[in-house]
């Protein structure tokens, strides 16, 4: 008999609201059974969360995640999954190598425009007599 989760046991666990846990199943991320109103979440769907939460930490979009999960074949090794993980940590890495560019430049943009501030504020001063 293979391993089952409840809702609550995998929210527990993993440390997430089981509202979560349902938006992914309704999102077609999780594929629980049903036993009347009871999931009942396989092994799979708790490696498919664990996934899901990986991937959010490190800004993987709920598209990329559901890609990565369907790529899940523990009996070929995962080797697609974690190739395809490795291609996609490389476009995140570039992604935010971007944005801490864009960042360097926006910072000395704003030192541009507040010294231009304070350089008109002490001509406008000095004009003036204060």
């Amino acid at each position: 008999m293979s391993t089952t989760y409840s809702i609550s046991d995998l929210a527990r666990e993993l440390d997430i609201t089981t509202r979560a846990i349902r938006f992914y199943e309704e999102q077609g991320l999780l594929a629980p059974e049903r036993r009347g109103q009871e999931r009942i979440y396989s092994a799979r769907d708790k490696v498919s969360l664990k996934l899901i939460l990986r991937g959010k930490r490190i800004g993987f979009s709920l598209a990329e995640c559901r890609e990565l999960i369907e790529l899940y074949d523990p009996s070929g090794g995962n080797h697609i999954q974690l190739n395809s993980m490795l291609s996609k940590i490389a476009e995140r890495r570039e992604q935010l190598e971007q944005q801490l560019l864009d960042i360097e430049q926006m910072k000395l943009e704003l030192d541009t425009a507040e010294e231009r501030c304070t350089q008109a504020l002490a001509h406008t001063m000095s004009q003036s007599g204060h």
